[in-house]
């Protein structure tokens, strides 16, 4: 695809997310495939009630229909501010769905990049040095943004399983969450702990 020449960098850039964003929406809808188990191991962040490698389970296959098109709503979640989600230089895009077990959590990590989520299921307490008094609990339907470089952590303290509907626009080459918190923002707000 040619961009006109009088798009600045940055619309090309929002041009190219958005166009990005449609291609993963339309394959997601209709691919079945799950990652391998190395492949998620490989970019997942450590929890702290487990050990094992995250299972990826398919994505189940959209209804039979004879439309050209057919669209799946995974989730919704609204922002109260404007989101602008920008990433310097090659991008890479992914798309996950996160399970996450009672008394388990993400461990501590970073990301090259930014990421937009939504709760699809149960109350994710979040810890960042973003929110007042560091932690913020997000229910059913809310969405989430987190930003570039500072430690986070996202825990769940409740009684059922939350689900995350999660994509990642991150730096080309680097993992979907940095674990290595020496290669996150040395000046990011220490987390509260749990």
């Amino acid at each position: 695809m040619t961009l006109a020449p009088h798009r600045s960098p940055r619309a090309a850039l929002r041009w190219a997310s958005v166009v990005s964003g449609l291609a993963l929406l339309l394959a997601v809808s209709g691919c079945t495939a799950a990652a391998s188990s190395d492949a998620a191991a490989s970019s997942a962040p450590a929890t702290p009630a487990a050990t094992a490698p995250v299972d990826a389970t398919p994505t189940p296959a959209p209804p039979a229909t004879d439309a050209p098109i057919v669209v799946e709503e995974l989730g919704k979640g609204e922002q109260d501010a404007a989101v602008d989600v920008e990433v310097a230089g090659p991008t890479q895009v992914a798309f996950r769905r996160i399970t996450i077990k009672p008394g388990a959590g993400t461990g501590e990590h970073c990301h090259a990049g930014q990421l937009v989520a939504v709760v699809e299921q149960g109350e994710l307490t979040h810890y960042a040095p973003i929110y007042p008094g560091g932690v913020h609990v997000y229910e059913t339907g809310d969405s989430i943004v987190e930003g570039e470089g500072y430690v986070h952590e996202g825990i769940n303290e409740g009684t059922e399983d939350v689900v995350l509907l999660v994509t990642y626009v991150i730096a080309e080459g680097q993992p979907l969450a940095q674990t290595d918190l020496t290669q996150c923002d040395p000046l990011a707000t220490p987390l509260p702990t749990p």
